[in-house]
């Protein structure tokens, strides 16, 4: 025991191995719902579903590995909610590759970030983008994850007289949205630990008292399914230039979502000397996403709930990878749940993304423009990677409108060059 106190510096950071392992059974408890709504997002891109609740568990423990061993901090490194929207609507729905080219861009999007945490390319990305622009991606991003979550629960659908229109509210499925998001959100405004766990559990019994069938009552999973995703990456469109501009986008949200939450936790908890590394094996966790078969690692905003509960070093992120690799035994009643009891939890995370528009200064219009059409077009094109590309675009356009051209920096006018090329390509085929 004292060798892991020593691993750790317990007694530097004035915690103790059980409060370590308590905040980090908090951290899994409060983070497990991931495991079934990213695979459910996955299996929609033609992942089995199987292999990537698999992907995802082992992606969740390779990640608390990097940051337990690494870092020695207690942020918890998971698949990103927004980026594996990413994955599976934009990358293979809209822009038309398959899961295994999508995973492919996964890990160059995860060299790419590596190339940017352990070279002094993050600071200077991080300081060329304005923050509005920044802010702008994670409004549409959570935008976007809403969108999915009212399709998903049946509460919109694709309108006769409009693009969009209200589901059939009188449909079994759409009540039970509705009445799993009511308790879903009274438990979250309660801050009832372990609320979106509860909650996917109140949906999955709600759906069987009200007769909705499951997708899948099987209750067997052999590790050969998995044999398939494992290392599943195809560089087929390697040489393309839209699996570049992918690759591009992947990475500027990594970037710059992972910089903030990084930044904010470690500021919660006195330790921000500890950022440098904690981003590196955020890259390096990121990277290996795409091997193991799921789109990449965030630091999670959930972190928060070990930090509260007294999480100090990277005990608190082993002990919920460790958690996290246990779950392996309940791979096959995962496959229970239905999409009315995973949809409110999409709408929430969308709802609190969306808060950071609260952080943009839209009163220069050469500013508000750009971040505006970001927000709109993420969920309007449902691609986030033209949604960022038109608003970078735009932004120096605008700039040189008004006259504040020296306010670009030049590495966005690069950025904004590429993203025009690709457009340009596009019209061309």
């Amino acid at each position: 025991m004292k060798k892991v106190g020593g691993i750790f510096r317990l007694s530097e950071h004035n915690t103790t191995i059980k409060q370590e392992v308590m905040a980090g059974a908090i951290g899994y408890f409060t983070i497990v719902y991931i495991i079934a709504v990213n695979a459910m997002i996955l299996s929609e891109a033609g992942i089995p579903f199987e292999g990537a609740v698999m992907a995802t568990i082992l992606a969740t423990f390779v990640g608390s590995l990097l940051m337990a061993f690494w870092a020695n901090a207690p942020i918890l490194l998971v698949p990103g909610m927004g980026i594996n929207a990413m994955f599976t609507y934009t990358i293979v729905q809209s822009m038309g590759f398959t899961w295994p080219e999508a995973l492919a861009v996964v890990f160059i999007s995860g060299i790419l970030f590596m190339v940017i945490a352990f070279t002094k390319l993050s600071k200077i990305l991080s300081e060329s983008i304005p923050k509005t622009l920044k802010e702008a991606i994670t409004v549409g991003l959570g935008m976007f994850l809403l969108l999915i979550g009212l399709e998903k629960g049946g509460l919109v659908e694709r309108g006769s007289n409009a693009i969009i229109a209200l589901g059939d509210i009188s449909d079994i499925k759409v009540i039970a949205t509705i009445i799993t998001f009511l308790i879903t959100i009274f438990l979250f405004m309660r801050n009832v630990k372990g609320q979106f766990l509860w909650s996917i559990i109140f949906g999955t019994l709600l759906g069987l008292l009200l007769g909705i069938d499951p997708k899948d009552t099987g209750t067997s999973f052999n590790l050969s399914d998995y044999a398939a995703v494992f290392a599943g990456v195809s560089f087929d469109k390697l040489l393309y230039l839209p699996f570049w501009i992918a690759a591009f986008s992947v990475t500027m949200v990594l970037v710059f979502e992972n910089i903030g939450l990084i930044h904010g936790h470690l500021d919660m908890v006195g330790q921000p000397q500890k950022y440098s590394k904690s981003f590196q094996a955020n890259a390096v966790s990121a990277t290996v996403s795409g091997i193991f078969g799921t789109s990449p690692t965030v630091s999670t905003v959930e972190s928060a709930a070990c930090m509260t509960a007294g999480g100090r070093t990277g005990l608190t992120s082993l002990t919920t990878g460790i958690l996290f690799l246990a779950s392996i035994w309940f791979i096959p009643y995962l496959k229970w749940i239905p999409d009315h009891a995973i949809a409110p939890i999409l709408m929430i995370i969308g709802g609190l993304m969306i808060q950071n528009v609260k952080n943009m200064d839209l009163r220069d219009l050469s500013e508000a423009f750009p971040a505006i059409f970001i927000i709109a077009m993420i969920p309007f094109t449902y691609s986030i990677a033209d949604g960022i590309a038109i608003g970078f675009i735009l932004y120096p356009i605008l700039k040189i409108a008004s006259g504040k051209a020296k306010d670009v920096t030049t590495p966005l006018y690069i950025i904004a060059f590429l993203f025009l090329i690709n457009f340009v390509v596009h019209s061309i085929h």
